[in-house]
């Protein structure tokens, strides 16, 4: 019964000839996103993955600082192509050539980044989208195929589309067994899996067991972990005692049924948050992604793909103050490291069970000074909705909603919390610790419990808040939370 929710958990050659291609190197891998306002310097980020031993790592762009930092690590790499590119790539060889040669060859010597893949584009036939990316999807796709084989990269490097769960139907049934693609789709996936078979590239899709207990309150706890003996799935010979691998063999019928049964999978993104929500929360991502972890590196494999790995990547390795909302409040806190790469909660990425393996913190991690903002009870409270709603439209306020972690530590409490975000966002500059009158600095750390009140990072070259991120066709301006991307064809 639990497999009508499935579709909740997925966020999910012409010019060369084909080569034999093998997945990635043995391993987890990361998502490693920047929508942060204050994030960590590439340098320091790449050595964080260093000491975890985290052998591959995807990317949301190709941030040249990003992408450059990563030379000489032998780290497998996935760079992007955001979705606002994809007409231009689709209709200009020349841009495709260009963003290929800037944003791969570029880094590519000898000794330089181990790039293994290019997403194009990233959940783009989703269908809140409404159809705007179906039409520049593929060629783009093609386009950038056509540039790597150009570039003399086939070989090296793949390209693919990372996909959503909507992409999936189950049809009349509710097991995994019963997995097909979407009736308005059918024909782009036919033709995007035959490329991806055509040109030895793996399909990518997103699964989020988080979402079924987020959005169905009957959904079984222990299904939803690796625990779900006691609401096991039975599927023909095959039984089921979680929804991550009912989720995968969902996939793998899907694509048995145009006639790719082999076609190698990677779990681009799947992991669990720990904020924002009444499900996230410090031991239930410990407990997922802990589970997560041994499973995927246990080489068990799923009912359908008995022994065979499974290619997966955590999402996400840091936290990202400055992502939308949209989806939930949870959005900004999927990290396994908290902003300043300092670990959540244990966490043993090797597989081997050790209990209690405290994740390496972040090396070289500057802070402004120990002080915070916070309410001064003597200022007129009339005006304290009104500021602390201001703060809020800027600041990130996602744990004192429903079900986070500082949801419940009174409504002054509230309000000191989003005073000193806000405060903490602009660099703990004076005036934006006024608040006519309610806000007041303090150097005694007013956090309560498991309320932590942060002390933001010294700002670096790479901050959002002050820095135009760029992958050569894209230029993304950030100013306070105002956002601007604007595409061309760049040469640098």
């Amino acid at each position: 019964m639990w497999l009508s929710f499935l579709l909740l958990l997925f966020s999910a050659s012409l010019f060369t000839q084909k080569t034999v291609w093998k997945l990635g190197v043995n391993g987890l891998g990361v998502n490693w996103g920047t929508i942060s306002s204050h994030p960590l310097p590439p340098s320091v980020v790449v050595n964080l993955l260093q000491a975890n031993k985290i052998s591959k790592v995807k990317l949301f762009d190709a941030d040249s600082n990003v992408v450059g930092a990563l030379a000489g690590t032998g780290i497998e790499v996935m760079v992007a192509i955001p979705n606002e590119m994809l007409e231009m790539i689709s209709s200009s060889m020349d841009a495709a050539n260009n963003w290929v040669h800037d944003n791969v060859t570029h880094h590519t010597f000898t000794g330089g980044v181990n790039i293994r893949y290019v997403a194009v584009g990233n959940e783009p036939f989703l269908r809140s989208y409404n159809g705007t990316f179906n039409n520049v999807t593929l060629p783009a796709l093609l386009n950038i195929q056509k540039a790597l084989s150009i570039a003399n990269l086939t070989g090296q490097v793949k390209a693919t589309v990372p996909l959503n769960a909507d992409v999936l139907s189950n049809g009349n049934s509710t097991l995994p067994s019963g997995g097909i693609f979407r009736p308005d789709i059918h024909t782009l996936m036919l033709k995007l899996a035959s490329f991806l078979h055509k040109n030895g590239a793996p399909f990518s899709v997103n699964i989020y067991p988080f979402l079924s207990l987020q959005q169905n309150v009957n959904f079984p706890e222990d299904f939803a972990f690796f625990e779900g003996t006691q609401h096991a799935l039975i599927d023909g010979p095959r039984t089921y005692t979680n929804v991550f691998d009912a989720s995968y063999d969902m996939l793998v019928t899907a694509l048995e049924g145009i006639g790719y049964p082999n076609m190698p999978i990677i779990v681009g993104e799947v992991g669990w948050p720990t904020d924002g929500d009444m499900n996230a929360n410090l031991d239930n991502a410990r407990r997922f992604n802990q589970e997560l972890v041994n499973h995927a590196l246990s080489g068990k494999g799923t009912p359908l793909r008995p022994g065979k790995p499974i290619e997966l990547y955590l999402f996400g390795l840091i936290d990202e103050d400055k992502k939308s909302i949209a989806p939930g409040n949870f959005e900004r806190h999927w990290g396994i490291y908290s902003y300043d790469g300092r670990g959540k909660y244990a966490l043993d990425l090797s597989g081997k069970g050790r209990s209690n393996f405290n994740l390496p913190k972040a090396e070289g991690v500057s802070y402004l000074p120990l002080r915070w903002c916070v309410l001064n009870p003597s200022g007129d409270m009339s005006k304290l909705a009104e500021n602390v709603g201001y703060a809020c439209t800027s600041a990130d306020c996602t744990a004192l909603t429903y079900g986070g972690s500082c949801n419940s530590i009174g409504g002054d409490g509230n309000a000191s919390y989003a005073f000193n975000n806000y405060y903490q966002l602009n660099n703990q500059n004076k005036d934006a610790c006024y608040f006519d009158g309610l806000g007041m600095v303090t150097t005694e750390d007013p956090s309560i419990g498991s309320c932590k009140f942060p002390v933001q990072l010294v700002p670096s070259y790479f901050d959002s808040a002050a820095t135009t991120y760029f992958t050569h066709l894209s230029i993304t301006i950030t100013m306070g939370f105002a956002t601007a991307t604007l595409s061309f064809v760049f040469q640098f």
